[in-house]
This record gives structure tokens, C-alpha cells and sequence, in this order.
């Protein structure tokens, strides 16, 4: 595909404050700059305007200790209050030219379904891209971030195979009242979704169910975003603004703990497949990487199952999740060494028994709070990670 667009986010875990001064730092022409926020992360108003609650609201208020220090989001940056100095200030005096947010479900639809419509909800997002296009910014919006209203988590979330049908009813809602918007993300960093949402547990809904729930979680996920594109494409190409679509996966890019070691070099792409290639494989080249269905067909039969833990596409599946993008969009985060190791026990099911590697960081790099080491200190390996989605995924960058 033609004009494709890789967006990088970098997401830098500190405060800061903003000075009025003079901008005059430039960025090359052929490089567009911007900031990104997400809605549960900065909004706040978590009950106000008919709002309704999210996977988020629902984990944190249930067990406060989820979060360092009790911390919540319920007021968070308040940038429903103060959008307008948010998007002015932040935004203006750091000379971005593109401003990606996220549009709270819940906010829109309370309850999740189609049958409730929140219009003050969507009137704001509208005032929020307003806002964006009058400083001269262009928006970009993200369906979906991690916030799932409660009652689609309450028969099963990103589980429940028809989450494609309501992610589509809700997408369609939003592209009904939302105007003036030159690019959408369907989702934004879907691994954490999955993995971290119904494989870990370590984000909300807070579901551990390790190496079955999160590939249960992508395979539905990936079909939404499906359904979504092709809704979009039929549906609304005539609109105001034809707006290019496409989702953007996290990659989390793995070092091998040595090159000179084929067993270590095939156990850094072995991870590279199954925490990028999971979700980008089926849109942009069609199915699964062929090493996850392998690895996890091979373990799920040693486990004495009768099928793979890994949900199998069908052919029309394959066909029409191929394809379904107009972009390439990365979320650069962060880097780890990676070796090979023996094959784990058949005892129990696990994606990183699915995995077999070892993941550790360079004592030499800077760690964040979180663990992980701090992206902006290997842009090396940032370069190395946007030549290898250029020559994995066949796109033209």
C-alpha cells in the first residue's frame, strides 16, 4: 500500500513543567511531530456528564492497593476541564504538529451498547478536535485504550467473540458525530490489552489466565479492528474528511544476548513474533506468525489438549483482516536482552513457556521506575526496530 506513515510514540515516565519561551528548535520538514494522551490517563471527570464506569474505574475503586501509593484516575490531569490549556500550552510551546488523544468508550456509550448515546460525551471530543485544528495541530484518535466499559467486561470482555459487533456499533457512533479527523487508531498498543489485561492480570480487568486468555483476547481484538476498517471504508469514505485508519501495536524490541549464538538470535525474533508479529501479522501480512502457531500448537498438544491454545483463523478470516491498514503505527517503549533456554515443563500453560527465552536488561542502561529500561536512552535500537517492522512487515515507510 501507498503513503504509508509510521508513528512513533514515546512515552517518557516524568513530570514536567511548561515554560513560555521562544520555539526555536526544528525537526527536519519530512518529520512530523506530536504528543499523545489517552483518556482514562488525563481526563478525570470519571463520573460526571453520564459518563459511565470502565474496567479501569471498576479494578482500582474495587482494590484500591492495584496502584502504587492507592492512587486512582479519577481526577487525573482534569484534562476534561482543561483541555483547552492542555492542548494550547503543551502542545503550542513544544511546536507539535500532530495531537493523538483517546476516546473513552464509557463516555460515549455509558453502558457500552448502542442503545444509550451519550452526547455530552461526544460533544466534548468534538470541542477537543475543534481545539486541536485551531491551533493548527492535526488529530489523531484512538478508538480504544485499554478502558472497556464495565458491563462488555462483565460477560467477558475481549474474550466474548462478540465484542467484534459492539466494537463496531461504538465505532460506528463516534465516526457518526465526530468530525474533522484525518487519522484513527482502532487500538492503541493491544499487546498490554491482552497480555497484561487477561494473561497477567496486571492491568484491568485483572484476569490471570496465562497463555490461553490472551490469545483468546487477540484473535477477538484483531477481528474488531477488522470489522472496523472495512465499516469505515464502506461506510463513511464519502465524509468531510477522508480519514486514513490503521492500529498501533507496541513493540518491544528484543536483543539477542549474543549474535555469535543462533539459539539467542532465534529466540529475540522467536519474541519479536509473538509480542509484535501476534497483532501484526494477520493485518499485515495474513495469519499468525508461522513460529507462534508452532510453538504454542506444539506445547498445547505436549499439555495433552485436544486443540491448540491458539484460536485458529479461517481462510475468509485470514482474507479479510489482511490488508486492514493505511498505515504503519509503532508505540516504541522499551528494550531487552534476550537468550534461549531449555523447554520448559508441560505442567501448566504459559505464554512465556510458549516463548522459551529469558529476558533480562544491560546493567549499563538506565531503568525506569516501572523496571523497564528507558526508551530514550536506546535510540539505536529504536532505529533497529523501525527497519525491522520495514522488513518484516513488507511496508513501505
Amino acid at each position: 500500500m501507498a503513503g504509508l506513515l509510521l508513528v512513533l510514540a514515546v512515552i517518557l515516565f516524568t513530570s514536567f513543567s511548561i515554560t513560555k519561551a521562544e520555539n526555536n528548535r526544528t525537526f527536519p520538514t519530512n518529520f512530523l511531530f506530536g504528543v499523545v494522551t489517552s483518556a482514562y490517563q488525563t481526563e478525570g471527570a470519571w463520573n460526571e456528564d453520564g459518563k459511565g464506569e470502565n474496567i479501569w474505574d471498576d479494578w482500582i475503586h474495587s482494590n484500591p492497593s492495584h496502584i502504587k501509593d492507592n492512587a486512582n484516575a479519577d481526577v487525573a490531569s482534569d484534562s476534561y476541564h482543561h483541555y483547552e490549556e492542555d492542548i494550547g500550552d503543551a502542545c503550542v510551546y513544544v511546536g507539535a504538529y500532530h495531537y493523538r488523544f483517546s476516546i473513552s468508550w464509557s463516555r460515549v456509550l455509558p453502558q457500552g451498547f448502542n442503545n444509550e448515546i451519550n452526547l455530552d460525551g461526544l460533544s466534548y471530543y468534538q470541542r477537543v478536535i475543534n481545539k486541536i485544528r485551531a491551533y493548527g495541530m492535526v488529530p489523531v484518535a484512538t478508538l480504544y485504550h485499554h478502558d472497556l466499559p464495565k458491563p462488555l467486561q462483565d460477560i467477558g470482555g475481549w474474550t466474548n467473540p462478540d465484542m467484534v459487533n459492539y466494537f463496531a456499533s461504538y465505532a460506528r457512533v463516534v465516526f457518526e458525530h465526530l468530525y474533522n479527523v484525518k487519522y484513527w487508531i482502532t487500538f492503541d498498543d493491544p499487546r498490554s490489552t491482552c497480555r497484561l489485561g487477561y494473561g497477567e492480570g496486571v492491568y484491568a480487568p485483572g484476569i490471570a489466565e496465562d497463555g490461553i486468555a490472551e490469545y483468546l483476547c487477540a484473535y477477538v481484538l484483531i477481528k474488531s479492528h477488522a470489522a472496523v476498517y472495512h465499516m469505515y471504508k464502506e461506510e463513511f469514505t464519502n465524509s468531510t474528511v477522508p480519514a486514513k485508519m490503521s492500529i498501533a501495536i507496541d513493540l518491544p524490541w528484543s536483543e539477542p544476548l549474543s549474535n555469535y549464538s543462533a539459539g539467542h538470535v532465534q529466540a529475540a525474533e522467536r519474541r519479536n513474533m509473538f509480542e509484535f508479529g501476534l497483532y501484526a501479522n494477520p493485518i499485515f501480512k495474513g495469519n499468525w506468525p508461522q513460529v507462534v502457531i508452532d510453538r504454542v500448537g506444539f506445547r498445547s498438544q505436549k499439555e495433552k489438549l485436544t486443540k491448540s491454545r491458539l484460536p485458529e483463523f479461517t481462510k475468509e478470516e485470514i482474507d479479510y483482516i489482511n490488508g486492514t491498514f493505511d498505515f504503519m503505527a509503532t508505540n516504541i517503549y522499551t528494550t531487552h536482552i534476550v537468550a534461549d533456554i531449555i523447554e520448559p515443563e508441560y505442567d501448566d500453560p504459559g505464554y512465556m513457556k510458549d516463548m522459551r527465552v529469558q529476558i533480562s536488561v544491560d546493567p549499563e542502561w538506565t531503568i525506569a521506575q516501572n523496571g523497564n529500561p528507558v526508551c530514550i536512552t536506546l535510540l539505536y535500537y529504536n532505529k533497529k526496530k523501525q527497519m525491522y517492522g520495514r522488513n518484516n512487515l513488507d511496508t513501505k515507510l
